[in-house]
């Protein structure tokens, strides 16, 4: 299991700047996790002001 972005991002950025594996980029104007590097460690969803990262 690794983390997912749901439909509820904003698109702040905070959990891609949160992120200690990188592994969460912009992709039109929302963000989404790289299942394959996710080490599910909750970082994104800690800082996530609408709590849109969600483990899968």
């Amino acid at each position: 299991m690794a983390y997912q972005i749901d439909s509820s991002c904003i698109g702040c950025g905070a959990c891609a700047s949160e992120c200690p594996t990188s592994c969460i980029a912009e992709d039109g104007g929302v963000f989404k996790v790289n299942e394959a590097e996710c080490i599910e460690c909750g970082s994104c969803a800690n800082v996530c002001p609408v709590g849109a990262p969600k483990l899968a």
